[in-house]
């Protein structure tokens, strides 16, 4: 999608922190950072969110998953927390698919 930020990003049109980078997704570090650690992970194939996810795109979710456990195990995390927000009510303001990982300071329940 060419308006979409996070698409720019992926497609490195717009400059970020990346920290990881494969064919199917990458993480970068957020630019508003609501803990001392905060990275995104997202799929470089745009998916507007969670709730969009089908079995034609399930592999690349799978995959993300798979990518927060070894940036989180590259960055020394121990204890994060993963969130996705789906739509705006609940805090999605890129409508593009992707997990916050926040770590580095206690996290309360409930979030919010």
């Amino acid at each position: 999608m060419s308006d979409c930020l996070f698409c720019k990003i992926a497609a490195g049109e717009i400059p970020s922190e990346k920290l990881y980078e494969d064919e199917l997704c990458c993480a970068f570090s957020d630019i508003d950072p609501q803990a001392p650690t905060h990275f995104l992970v997202i799929p470089k194939a745009h998916i507007p969110s969670a709730a969009e996810i089908s079995p034609e795109n399930s592999a690349a979710a799978a995959h993300i998953l798979e990518v927060i456990a070894k940036v989180a195990r590259d960055q020394g995390l121990e204890s994060y927390r993963i969130v996705s927000n789906i739509g705006p009510q609940a805090g999605q303001s890129v409508p593009h698919l992707h997990f916050h990982v926040l770590a580095g300071r206690d996290m309360t329940w409930p979030p919010g």
